[in-house]
């Protein structure tokens, strides 16, 4: 049997888009200091001399304590690991020879080109993508709200009460949490749709890839960007694509007004099965008897 390890992680990681993360080094890291000494300690008594214009003084340097000399032992121990017992290694008995492993036929695949021809995923970035959208633009539009709403007050302020100044504020803020509280939820429910729809292509496309390996008598399909030579006939790209096309076309998306978690709750989320399920037990379309010739008149 074929094992489609990696197929998951790597679907995921092309059809969920990630946040780069920029590192930041810290602060005086990587720098010289101003004195040029960088990586070295410069003691009170060896830094330059004061400049000749500043007014001379008692100059009261505080001694450095020296460090205690060591013991005659403790030099010794310190610099040399003890020796610790160690229970005695088992040995290991033979192993009685086994069935030997079948020979490797390889094949490559390339999930992101694979995800590229799917007119399911595609079908997904462009609903989902539409989704994003939308809500990037009223997250702007309601944060210019918020900055209107600022100007305002701090131009009304002088002309208004301190207890009125307050109130004003505690509306802006509660306006403020209560938005970010409703962005956060709406973005919640475009990535929970977009897990949905990518589950739906991901359980599609581990089978397809065991069924075209199998039909080329593969047993071993590695991806092909961790491959650095392949042949064109090892490849299995483009007929896992035309198969995940003809298989699955267009996937289940949640409405964009519905949560996923409460779809999921309710027990009503649809599956590729119970599409499957409801075309096979549809009724068979009734067709009408052809109309019949009418009788000639008896005479």
């Amino acid at each position: 049997m074929l094992r489609s390890r990696g197929v998951s992680a790597l679907v995921a990681a092309v059809v969920l888009s990630c946040t780069g993360i920029t590192c930041v080094p810290a602060r005086g890291q990587g720098t010289t200091p101003a004195g040029g000494n960088a990586g070295w300690f410069v003691p009170k008594s060896a830094q330059p001399a004061p400049a000749a214009s500043a007014p001379r003084g008692p100059v009261r340097t505080a001694p450095v304590p020296m460090p205690a000399a060591p013991a005659d032992g403790d030099e010794a121990q310190s610099q040399t690991p003890p020796v610790l017992p160690l229970p005695p290694v088992p040995p290991s008995p033979d192993i009685p020879r086994g069935v030997a492993p079948p020979v490797p036929v390889i094949g490559v695949i390339s999930v992101p080109d694979v995800m590229r021809l799917s007119s399911a995923a595609q079908q997904a970035e462009r609903v989902l993508g539409g989704r994003r959208d939308e809500l990037a633009r009223d997250a702007q539009k309601e944060q210019a709200g918020w900055r209107d709403e600022q100007q305002k007050l701090q131009a009304q302020a002088k002309n208004m009460a301190s207890d009125q100044i307050q109130q004003r504020e505690r509306r802006l803020q509660e306006r403020v949490i209560g938005a970010q509280r409703d962005f956060r939820n709406r973005n919640r429910i475009v990535q929970e749709a977009a897990q949905v729809s990518l589950g739906q292509i991901e359980r599609e496309l581990v089978q397809i890839i065991r069924q075209v390996a199998s039909s080329r008598g593969m047993n071993l399909v590695l991806h092909r960007e961790q491959v650095a030579l392949s042949q064109d006939g090892l490849d299995i790209t483009q007929q896992v694509a035309d198969q995940l096309n003809k298989v699955l076309p267009t996937v289940f998306i949640p409405a964009a007004n519905v949560d996923p978690e409460v779809l999921a709750k309710s027990g009503t989320m649809p599956t590729t099965a119970d599409v499957e399920r409801q075309q096979q037990e549809a009724p068979a379309p009734v067709v009408a008897p052809a109309a019949t010739a009418p009788a000639a008149a008896h005479h």
